[in-house]
């Protein structure tokens, strides 16, 4: 025997039914402040030159380092 339910409801009524809670307004927050850090740093994504000299900056180390683990990365060793 085989049976065969179809609800034909929104997503907001399903979470509401279920049990969820409305994460709606929360997401639109995360995306908005994701699309304006985003657009704050274009010019650094867009330049790789600045992406790593600001990766050293985070990582405390300097360029030569983040060369190093580039470089131990892809040939399956580790820098010293």
């Amino acid at each position: 025997m085989k049976l065969t339910i179809d609800i034909d409801c929104t997503p907001q009524e399903a979470r509401q039914f279920l049990g969820f809670p409305d994460v709606e307004g929360l997401n639109e927050m995360v995306i908005a402040e994701m699309t304006k850090r985003a657009q704050a740093e274009m010019d650094t994504l867009a330049d790789p030159e600045k992406y790593f000299a600001r990766m050293a900056n985070v990582t405390g180390k300097s360029m030569e380092a983040m060369q190093a683990m580039m470089l131990g990365a892809m040939s399956g060793t580790k820098p010293e």
